[in-house]
């Protein structure tokens, strides 16, 4: 079973991986809005990777608070994006 941890209770590298992979996941919902034509979302969730990645140092470190809620933010953008689009485009090259 898999253990499941509060931002506060992860390490460092825990909370640098998991901000990482967060703003990866942002910016792959941001580029199939922007091919979908979802181009609110698209530009919102880009701003909210920017912001983490921008902070990433801080939020791992000092501003757990921050980060709490900055995940928190993306996790419901994502979910909320994958629930009205549910398959991934199969691919993001335009031809």
């Amino acid at each position: 079973m898999v253990a499941f941890k509060s931002i506060n209770e992860m390490t460092i590298e825990e909370r640098q991986e998991i901000l990482s992979a967060v703003v990866d996941t942002l910016e792959e919902t941001s580029k199939e809005a922007s091919l979908e034509g979802q181009g609110t979302y698209a530009e919102n969730s880009r701003n909210l990777a920017l912001a983490i990645s921008g902070s990433a140092d801080d939020l791992a470190t000092d501003e757990l608070d921050a980060a709490n809620i900055l995940l928190q933010q993306a996790m419901t953008m994502i979910s909320q994006f994958r629930l009205r689009h549910p398959y991934p485009a199969a691919s993001l090259s335009i031809h």
